[in-house]
């Protein structure tokens, strides 16, 4: 197939499945509607234009930017979008608009990206520059004055009349910075450099990366409370790390550094050890630390399996129904059937981003892919876990669909640069360069 066909299949394949998406964000909008009144909402026609302008509008941008680009990534990012705000919209009709603010925030930061970078191996260089900045906006929340605490996690930073979560940029900015590190020391940690026994082992200096994820994580759950996010920054490292060497003793080797540091912090701090007994055994602290979980639990109980139908239960027993437990709302109201799909719309999400990893020849872009992708799936089972008593309830938000503008915004410029990584990639393989080709061989002489 030329470069040509292959991108106008694309994008029709892409409008297409975006016009799905924005039916059934339409169709739940009326469902939701009619259960609290019998006519239809007085504001559906605007309400449809706004979402079908600004999925068009990032549709062109693809269209023009990147036209070679995987074309279901953007579908199911308006799908899971679409979902997001119709729950949060049936909860508090005050945050569904400030939502549907912040996803016109994302599309622009979307289009920017697209347009600012033109070639992912550009960003290599800045590695560094994005490491003290992550570093930077990661301890930010912990300056007097300007970070805040909410719910028990001091994650915020409060800058005027908004309040951001520096965090969910600090995601980006270290994948940027791994994916580079590793490219340059992938055969040193894969081949190892120290003998011990009959096993070869790296030399310790070249493990600072593993060793720096496993201090910032460790750093993030003692002084910021927050276990979700220290999961999410060190399962991403570890990840990245794995799939860079291929070594699963590196898998096994984070896997003890975290638990291990999870335990010290368990022993020392009194917030990790209330966060555990509660997962552990949440119903003696029912109406306290265990509220939260056992409503959730609750909800998903009284769902079943076909759920009470779009607008028809009552989840604001739920605390942080719009953030946290958005899930549980969702379990509710669609059932079994609807947290299925929920969570197979994030699988074939991941596995779209994985598939651009995967066709990435160059070793940055194809680390770079696979951590962007890896911080959706790490997040998304997180919250999921937590909210179904999997593993400890954490306050990491629900991908596109969690009421929260920052995460929203960040992961609006995460699909951005995977589009961007798939559009170089798919026209590097139906339209190879002849002088790159030759370039190894006259370098060889």
């Amino acid at each position: 197939m030329s470069l040509p066909t292959l991108a106008r299949s694309r994008r029709g394949s892409e409008l297409g499945l975006g016009m799905l998406a924005v039916v059934v964000t339409g169709g739940g909008y009326v469902v939701m509607s009619l259960a609290d009144q019998p006519n239809l909402p007085a504001d559906l026609w605007a309400f449809l234009g706004i979402v079908l302008g600004l999925f068009v509008l990032a549709h062109l941008a693809v269209r023009r930017l990147a036209p070679n680009a995987d074309g279901t990534l953007l579908p199911l990012v308006a799908m899971l979008n679409g979902i997001g705000f119709v729950f949060i919209a049936r909860l508090d009709r005050g945050q569904g608009r400030t939502q549907a603010l912040w996803t016109a925030v994302g599309v622009t930061a979307f289009i920017l990206t697209l347009l600012v970078v033109r070639r992912a191996r550009t960003l290599e260089r800045y590695r560094y520059t994005a490491l003290f900045l992550g570093i930077a906006l990661l301890l930010l929340p912990l300056v007097p004055g300007v970070g805040r605490e909410i719910n028990g996690s001091r994650l915020w930073v409060h800058l005027g009349p908004f309040q951001v979560q520096p965090g969910e940029v600090v995601k980006i900015l270290m994948v940027l910075f791994f994916a580079s590190y590793l490219v340059d020391k992938r055969e040193l940690l894969t081949e190892g450099s120290v003998t011990l026994g009959r096993l070869r082992i790296p030399d310790p200096k070249h493990l600072g990366p593993l060793l720096l994820a496993w201090g910032v994580s460790i750093a993030i759950m003692v002084l910021q409370k927050d276990l979700g996010s220290s999961l999410l920054f060190f399962s991403v490292f570890a990840a990245m790390l794995y799939i860079a060497t291929s070594r699963v003793s590196y898998l096994l080797l984070g896997l003890v550094m975290f638990v291990g540091g999870a335990v010290i912090a368990y022993m020392l701090f009194a917030h990790v050890q209330s966060r555990v007994g509660t997962w552990l055994d949440p119903w003696p602290v029912a109406d306290r630390g265990g509220y939260q979980l056992v409503q959730g639990l609750f909800a998903f109980g009284n769902g079943g399996i076909a759920g009470t139908g779009l607008g028809l239960s009552n989840p604001r027993n739920i605390p942080l129904n719009t953030t946290d437990s958005i899930f549980a709302v969702i379990g509710e109201e669609l059932g079994l059937i609807g947290t299925i799909g929920v969570i197979s719309t994030f699988m074939l999400l991941v596995g779209s981003g994985f598939r651009v990893a995967l066709q990435a020849e160059r070793a940055f872009p194809k680390l770079f892919a696979a951590g962007l992708t890896t911080i959706l799936g790490i997040q998304a089972f997180v919250i999921v876990g937590g909210v179904s008593r999997f593993i400890p309830l954490t306050g990491v938000t629900l991908p596109f669909i969690s009421f929260g503008g920052s995460s929203l915004v960040a992961n609006y410029v995460i699909i951005a640069l995977l589009l961007r990584i798939s559009d170089e990639e798919t026209a590097r393989e139906l339209h190879p360069d002849p002088a790159r080709s030759r370039r190894p061989v006259a370098s060889s002489t």
